[in-house]
């Protein structure tokens, strides 16, 4: 694996400072500094929450664990790495770094922040930092911002190599988590058994995990793990992920109990439905337009499996299809697990709304080679959804007794991290669970 990054780097870091240059211009800026970030801290506490790179500061390079950090770019230069390592008997001090990377940066390494801080240029820069630490002037200009937010849609070579890692971490860890339902554990109990195949703890999983058996499945960000295994395990739905040097993978799949019934046979129908919806990851595909085709095939497999009982315009336009799948189809992934610039009009910024009726669509871009995308149709049983649709006068067309009875699954989400190219998508998440066998 490092040979295959030591590889495509360098290639990855002259690209980075290129849009750096760019965005300078667009902005009128002589530097860019790109924080780490620093821990932050619990109210009324001496601790800190789990430290989280700036996702600019990975994009930089692969270092997770430098908070106080800064890189520094001026154009023509070299850029460089102010490191901070402490002198601390408290926590971990962090490595001196070393790997295939370094060579590419002059590194200064400092005690604390506030030495970082004393080593940045002065002038008019560009600061890109989640506070004010570095002061309020230049931090976070929207020209520069939007301008980097936008390249950073396109992944690298180098990129992918980090996300085809992470996909493969995470797809081992899927498998160890089905074999836990099967075997009749807690959700608890499934949780521990991915994170100790993913061999990461909850901090450094780029989200947490969602692990939901029978109806819990209904509630799309659950994350209570209860610890009692319930009565009768009839279905399983988990949302989990894995990072590699800070990119993501975003994995969902859904599994059915042996005994139980239509409910494999829904889940079958999704799979197809969203790898369909995979197949048109394609330069050009607009983003909103595939989430609305999504929404007419949902509508489809509603009505062949006898929940509905209209065509499927009539199911979209009514809203119908709304109340089985409340959220998008799908959102850009990378450093960030919602990655940036998906509703971004071009380098320039600019905003593309989702379409009425459509909210929590995450993005609304065309697709174009180098993009990642999440592609992640769902099919739920949500009460409150529900009773609101019972008092629509579209509730005369629904079997609420078949309705009823799937409750009890919860729902289903099936979700693979596709990659728009030239021709057709490359599946990250279908190519791991392959080679995991």
């Amino acid at each position: 694996m490092n040979a295959t990054l030591a590889a495509f780097y360098p290639a990855h870091l002259a690209a980075v400072r290129r849009h750096a240059d760019e965005a300078l211009a667009t902005g009128g800026c002589d530097h860019l500094l790109v924080a780490a970030g620093t821990p932050l801290g619990k109210f009324l506490d001496d601790q800190d929450y789990p430290y989280v790179a700036s996702p600019h500061f990975k994009y930089w390079l692969p270092l997770t664990t430098a908070p106080g950090s800064w890189v520094v770019h001026t154009p023509g230069a070299k850029p460089k790495l102010v490191f901070v390592q402490p002198n601390d008997y408290w926590n971990v001090v962090p490595q001196t770094p070393s790997g295939y990377w370094v060579e590419h940066f002059d590194i200064v390494v400092v005690r604390s922040a506030a030495e970082a801080l004393a080593q940045l240029p002065k002038g008019h820069n560009a600061i890109i930092a989640p506070d004010a630490a570095a002061g309020s002037v230049g931090l976070n200009p929207s020209p520069v911002l939007d301008y980097l937010h936008w390249q950073r849609s396109f992944k690298t070579p180098y990129e992918l190599a980090l996300m085809r890692e992470a996909n493969r971490i995470g797809t081992r860890a899927h498998r160890a988590a089905a074999a836990a339902f099967r075997a009749g554990k807690s959700e608890f109990d499934i949780h521990l058994a991915y994170l100790a195949t993913a061999r990461q703890t909850d901090a450094e999983l780029p989200y947490g995990n969602i692990v939901a058996l029978n109806e819990h499945g209904a509630t799309l960000h659950y994350m209570t793990f209860d610890r009692t295994p319930p009565a009768t395990h009839r279905s399983f739905l988990i949302d989990a992920g894995a990072s590699c040097a800070g990119y993501a993978a975003d994995i969902t799949r859904t599994y059915a109990a042996p005994d139980a019934g239509e409910f494999q046979a829904l889940i079958d129908r999704m799979d197809a439905a969203q790898q369909g919806f995979v197949a048109k990851v394609r330069t050009g595909q607009n983003y909103t337009a595939l989430h609305l085709h999504a929404h007419h095939v949902i509508a489809e497999v509603l009505r062949e499996h006898g929940f509905i009982r209209m065509n499927a315009e009539s199911a979209v336009e009514s809203g119908v299809t709304a109340a089985f799948l409340p959220h998008g189809l799908g959102h850009q992934i990378g450093a960030q697990v919602h990655d940036v610039a998906g509703f971004q009009v071009d380098e320039h910024g600019g905003r593309i709304e989702p379409p009425t009726g459509h909210p929590a669509l995450r993005q609304t871009r065309t697709l174009a080679p180098g993009m990642v995308t999440t592609v992640e149709p769902g099919l739920y049983f949500i009460d409150m959804l529900l009773a609101k649709l019972r008092e629509q006068p579209v509730a005369a067309d629904i079997d609420w007794a078949k309705v009823d009875h799937f409750r009890q699954f919860g729902g289903i989400r099936i979700e693979d991290d596709v990659v728009c190219t030239e021709d057709a998508p490359e599946n990250l998440t279908r190519d791991a669970f392959a080679l995991a066998g």
